[in-house]
């Protein structure tokens, strides 16, 4: 075998001209469209992608029925429901990303703007909703026929549950933060043990940030990697400690004063946690939202201007402070996403008013990549959207590094006529630019993953891919990515973890391995399913599933 660093100098030495190779830019382009499917049914405002390739989708049940029958002939019976007792309609189905087909699946109760997260063993565990759904659990667990469905557990979450967020624990629970009118959070799954496992701790960060408006609903929060928690409410965020419900530090508010989350709807996400760096060093990003007042003015029919701004707080730093720049366009309800490459693609959203129902205006349809290690153009705009998603949109990152988006909904009910923006039933991909076929010559094509696909902690792993223009090693690295639950413009769960690498090795032929180490605690990347990435030269394979354990 020879190794990859002198392969450069071999070139160098037999080719001159190999030293001055100049690759397009990533950037050259400005991303595609694809419609994958007209109608799907349902206007999805969750969303996750599980680890069989199967994305789950679902709204809610109180507007009435929607265009996709259950199967079969079931009918959902359900005494407590707003709408209708007798509905023979789905509110859920799970999409197929490899056949682009759809399965109808069946929920109980009301699921309106819940929260959920992916268990180690790849379980989605939702919590809470609306009217009789408030404090209901719902658990999936991917299969690979079509004999899976929802399981419902009534009235097991403490408190009810409307607005909250889920993040996965280094232990493998699950905290639930928040909730409309609920200060507090509590734990998932129960223990047997009542006195190990209180119904409900409160949390006075929440009840501090409340306003009129509630403009502390869906928190920020993610994990750090020292085990604290990263919670952003309204215009302030805190450290804190929830195993001892004690709030270490309290940051600088967001210049500016203006509102962040629901109903003013920025995004956030936390960036790439690099291994490879000495101090490991933690960074988050909250994008977007709405002045204050924005939601009372919005039920005037006065629709102020999004906000344009970006905050960056490095949160390892002896003294953090907020960062800002503006984005190219004022956004509110977009959503954050990170890209396979580390950079983060913001899409969807409006351009005016609020999330609530008929609150938004001037629909953003370009979506923007943000590329946090560049130190000037950090902002590209992509090319635009054919369809508006406003209120109750929502997108994910597919394995193959696409962006599927879909819902919008801004009324009490489905309306598809008579409405300035209609209710909006289909599904799109968007494909950032590293997916042109131009960057196919230096794009990695991953082969195999050592130790059955399972990166244990501190564990030597190879992964073997083949590419057919290699650069140089330095080019390379190896990248897990935990998917989003993705709902109302913030991805719960979402996190990449740059693995550290020890080298790469030629093999012969177009093929090399990557010799890598797993993460290194489960504060750095709680156990559970990934999406693992080779990426060279800002190009990315598509994913390979790997689990840590």
């Amino acid at each position: 075998m020879i190794l990859i660093a002198i392969i450069p100098f071999i070139l160098a030495s037999l080719f001159p001209c190999f030293q001055t190779q100049i690759l397009p830019s990533p950037f050259a382009n400005q991303g595609q469209w694809q419609l994958l499917h007209p109608s799907i049914g349902i206007s999805p405002m969750h969303m996750q992608l599980l680890h069989n390739d199967k994305v789950i989708m679902f709204d809610r049940t109180d507007f009435g029925h929607s265009y996709l029958p259950l199967s079969n002939g079931r009918c959902r019976v359900d005494p407590s429901d707003i709408a209708l007792k007798l509905d023979c309609s789905a509110h859920s189905l799970l999409y197929d990303v490899l056949t682009n087909t759809l399965r109808p699946l069946m929920i109980q109760t009301d699921t309106w703007c819940s929260s959920a997260s992916v268990l180690p063993n790849g379980t989605l565990i939702q919590t809470g909703g609306y009217n009789d759904g408030e404090r209901n659990i719902r658990m999936f667990t991917p299969c690979f026929d079509q004999t899976c469905d929802w399981v419902e557990f009534p009235r097991l979450l403490s408190q009810r549950r409307w607005y909250a967020t889920n993040q996965i624990l280094p232990d493998a629970r699950v905290i639930v933060v928040g909730g409309r009118r609920q200060f507090n959070y509590e734990f998932l799954p129960k223990t047997a043990n009542p006195n190990n496992d209180p119904s409900s701790i409160p949390l006075n960060f929440l009840q501090r940030t409340t306003d009129k408006s509630e403009n502390n609903l869906y928190p920020f929060v993610h994990l750090l990697p020292d085990g604290n928690l990263f919670i952003f409410a309204n215009t302030k965020s805190v450290l804190f400690d929830y195993k001892k419900n004690s709030v270490i530090k309290e940051f600088p508010p967001i210049p500016g004063e203006d509102p962040r989350n629901y109903p003013s709807s920025g995004s956030s996400v936390l960036l790439p946690l690099d291994e490879n760096l000495a101090p490991l060093q933690a960074e988050v990003v909250v994008c977007g939202g709405a002045p204050r007042g924005s939601f009372e003015s919005a039920v005037r029919g006065m629709f102020m201007q999004a906000l344009a701004t970006c905050g960056r707080l490095r949160l390892t730093d002896p003294d953090p402070n907020w960062v800002m720049e503006n984005m190219p366009m004022p956004r509110a309800m977009g959503d954050m996403l990170l890209l396979p490459n580390g950079n983060v693609v913001i899409i969807n959203g409006v351009g005016a008013g609020t999330a609530g129902w008929e609150h938004g205006r001037e629909p953003v349809l370009t979506p923007v990549i943000f590329r946090p290690s560049e130190t000037v153009n950090r902002f590209s705009v992509m090319a635009p959207a054919a369809r508006p998603r406003l209120y109750h949109s929502s997108a994910v990152l597919l394995k193959d590094g696409r962006v599927l988006v879909g819902g919008s909904n801004p009324h009490v009910f489905y309306n598809f006529t008579g409405v300035e923006y209609p209710t909006d039933l289909s599904l799109e991909a968007f494909s950032p630019p590293y997916l042109a076929p131009e960057f196919n010559p230096v794009r990695p094509t991953i082969r195999y993953v050592t130790n059955n696909n399972v990166l244990g902690f501190r564990v030597i792993c190879y992964v073997t891919f083949s590419v057919g223009d290699f650069v140089s090693a330095s080019d390379v690295s190896i990248r897990i990515m935990a998917p989003s639950f993705t709902t109302h413009s913030f991805g719960q769960n979402q996190r990449m973890v740059v693995l550290k690498l020890r080298g790469v090795t030629y093999l012969g032929g177009e093929a090399y391995y990557a010799t890598v180490v797993g993460p290194s605690t489960a504060e750095i990347a709680p156990p559970g399913y990934y999406m693992l990435f080779v990426v060279h030269k800002g190009v990315p394979s598509s994913g390979w599933w790997v689990q840590v354990m």
